[in-house]
């Protein structure tokens, strides 16, 4: 079926030009903006789940790193507090989201606090990760104990600051 119309046929140089100008159509659509301007400045994660994440990631990192000491380098994993003690992994497990938690609820705390609160809590973290170091190394039985341990709280440290650094908010998308 042809389409009889009574617009000119373009032809010649008419006809390439008419084909290298953009239409309305095919001219890519502008970026819609939002219609509240406060809304462009909320954050663009949720800090909630960023956290919980980070929680995860830190318990899944300590149980591999359990993992791979004891049950596949043989390290048995012994501590003396009040008596021997084996370290397994819902022990590593349960300390791990303790800690985890416990280092959210202070980076919330400063969020609300201070505005300076990501260096502030960077810096209390890395004390406490250098500190906890201190258990380990003393309690730990044997050389392996002591070593491994010491590569949980690593492990454990790393995550954990690394990855709830990244989620604090700055003083600007706080308020």
């Amino acid at each position: 079926m042809h389409n009889h119309t009574s617009q000119p046929k373009p032809t010649g140089q008419s006809q390439r030009a008419a084909h290298s100008q953009p239409t309305a159509e095919a001219l890519p659509a502008a970026p819609a903006l939002p219609a509240d301007p406060a809304a462009s400045a909320a954050p663009r994660r949720v800090p909630g789940r960023s956290r919980l994440a980070v929680v995860g990631v830190a318990a899944l990192a300590a149980l591999a790193d359990w993992a791979i000491l004891g049950p596949l380098a043989g390290i048995t994993l012994e501590a003396r507090q009040g008596g021997t003690q084996h370290i397994g992994a819902a022990a590593v497990v349960v300390s791990t989201v303790f800690v985890a938690l416990a280092g959210w609820a202070l980076l919330a705390i400063l969020e609300r606090r201070t505005p300076r609160a990501q260096n502030i809590w960077t810096v209390v973290a890395a004390i406490v990760c250098t500190t906890s170091l201190g258990s380990p190394l003393t309690n730990g039985i044997g050389l392996g104990a002591k070593l491994g341990l010491a590569s949980l709280h690593l492990v454990v440290g790393a995550v954990v600051i690394l990855g709830l650094r990244r989620t604090a908010l700055s003083a600007a998308e706080r308020c």
